[in-house]
């Protein structure tokens, strides 16, 4: 059998996707709708919208390492499913809030979600471990950014249509539902390793303790924490003013954000599909640095661009090699972390990531209004730049597996 068509076959990869898939349904509905409908009742403030990424990313700054600690003492599979049908019953309480008339509810819906999700995003990275072998951790990354690709090209217009359609209301229960469906499916993951089910002596404190000392042992996770921080900072600047471009600078309706979006999306479905294919020819920091070089001139280019043809490549040039960065940042974790320490080691560097992004979230508003978007923007490829040139050490390092020992993970069950 194939390298290709026993990752395919394997259970957990088929499960862990079709997961994903209906997350994503939820979570692009959501995004657009909280967007638009926030825009419709502040008349496009710009603090208001950055509030909506700070609802979204503050809470996995400060719960990632908390998440991620308690992900390596918990069951994974288990920490998964009350993950997604603890979401889902907190996005319907959203809604009977809504409609009660108070509107700033609308934030609860991502801030709830958001904390949950570094609780399972972790334990998807040690079943991953578990049931992927080594030797297809790479291809495995790029089927899941391949499947966000996806996302990035049709979430803008469902999740415009829904809310255009249907209104806020339908929207987050279109989330809730999709929360619900997606704990369902992840009951058919195989099942938890045995060791899993054995009780912790440590506390939490010490195994928290533990997992920086790991960290700061590991020069691999050292660099990859330096190039976290840049591109968080860089991202932060450009997540909430992306609608400004289409409003200014190009001076379109802001529902004209959804062809940035979709062709960013369709080029990183390209990309993935790529990265696919050059799993055993290009290594993960090559990916990596490649992917940063690309965004700085990309992102460079949309701050000062006022044509939308122009934009619109910049955009599909960020979207073809972002996969390269996504790709090549996690199989490098996977490789080099131990399975032990894997909730841990990202739950350090997402904090480092995301801590980075809220800052710069917080004062993109003022930012733009202090100078210019197109300032911004071009503050935001330096850092971008400066990322890159934090990633170069990882090519005089060895990135082979984290315990060269350790027998690799088994393939899950196959059906």
């Amino acid at each position: 059998m194939s390298n290709t068509a026993s990752f395919f076959r394997n259970r957990f990869v088929q499960v862990i996707v079709l997961s994903g898939l209906l997350l994503q349904i939820g979570i692009w509905v959501r995004n657009f709708a909280v967007l638009l409908y926030v825009m419709e009742q502040t008349n496009g403030d710009e603090v208001a919208v950055s509030m909506i990424s700070v609802a979204e990313f503050a809470p996995i700054f400060l719960f990632s390492f908390i998440g991620g600690a308690y992900a390596d003492r918990w069951r994974p599979k288990r920490t998964m499913i009350w993950s997604d049908v603890l979401s889902a019953l907190s996005i319907f309480a959203v809604l009977g809030t809504l409609m009660t008339g108070y509107w700033q509810a609308i934030f609860f819906a991502t801030l709830v979600s958001a904390i949950l999700s570094q609780f399972s995003q972790p334990s998807m990275l040690k079943l991953f471990k578990q049931h992927v072998p080594e030797h297809q951790m790479q291809m495995g990354m790029a089927l899941f950014q391949t499947m966000m690709s996806i996302f990035m090209i049709i979430g803008p217009f469902l999740g415009t249509l829904v809310f255009q359609n249907f209104g806020i209301k339908v929207s987050i229960g279109v989330m809730g539902i999709a929360f619900l469906a997606s704990a369902a499916v992840l009951t058919m993951i195989p099942a938890d390793k045995k060791e899993h089910n054995v009780a912790k002596d440590t506390s939490i404190f010490t195994e928290m303790k533990d997992g920086f000392r790991y960290v700061m042992s590991k020069p691999v996770l050292k660099i990859l924490g330096g190039n976290f921080a840049a591109a968080g900072l860089a991202l932060g600047i450009i997540q909430p003013l992306t609608i400004f471009l289409v409003t200014e600078n190009l001076g379109l309706p802001k529902e004209s954000v959804q062809w940035l979006m979709m062709t960013n999306g369709a080029a990183m479905l390209i990309g993935g599909g790529v990265v696919i294919g050059l799993t055993k020819k290009i290594p993960p920091h090559a990916l990596l640095v490649i992917g940063m070089i690309a965004v700085t001139i990309s992102t460079a280019v949309t701050g000062w661009s006022t044509n939308f043809v122009l934009t619109l490549c910049s955009q599909f040039l960020a979207g073809l090699f972002l996969p390269c960065i996504h790709i090549g940042v996690n199989t490098i974790m996977l490789k080099t972390t131990e399975e032990e320490f894997i909730g841990r080691a990202n739950g350090i560097l997402n904090p480092l990531f995301m801590g980075m992004m809220v800052v710069t979230m917080s004062l993109a508003g003022p930012l733009k209004k202090m100078f210019s978007l197109t300032t911004a923007f071009e503050l935001a490829a330096g850092l971008f730049f400066i990322g890159m040139l934090l990633a170069l050490p990882l090519f005089k390092l060895n990135l082979g597996a984290a315990n060269a020992t350790t027998e690799p993970p088994k393939p899950a069950e196959q059906p």
